[in-house]
């Protein structure tokens, strides 16, 4: 993991919760801890990390990531042991 990858796990697990976070970023902290996307239909996408998988929609037109999604997405990464 690098320093952006650490950089955008602190943003995820930030208090408030960030509403600047790139949809890219999270895809690709996400792919450094060993996960695997997998495309769906539109903007569906799954995160499988072993037996855990989620599934999340990938934010459009605007390609920030909003509130409840980080929430989705902190969620995930504590079942699955990833945190700052």
């Amino acid at each position: 993991m690098n320093n952006a990858h650490r950089k955008t796990l602190a943003a995820i697990f930030a208090n408030p919760i960030s509403p600047s976070v790139a949809w890219k970023d999270i895809e690709s902290l996400f792919e450094a801890c060993g996960g695997v996307i997998k495309e769906g239909r539109g903007s569906r996408v799954w995160f499988i990390m072993g037996e855990d998988v989620a599934t999340f929609h990938r934010p459009h037109p605007r390609p920030v990531t909003d509130r409840g999604a980080i929430k989705s997405v902190r969620q995930f990464f504590e079942k699955i042991g990833v945190t700052p």
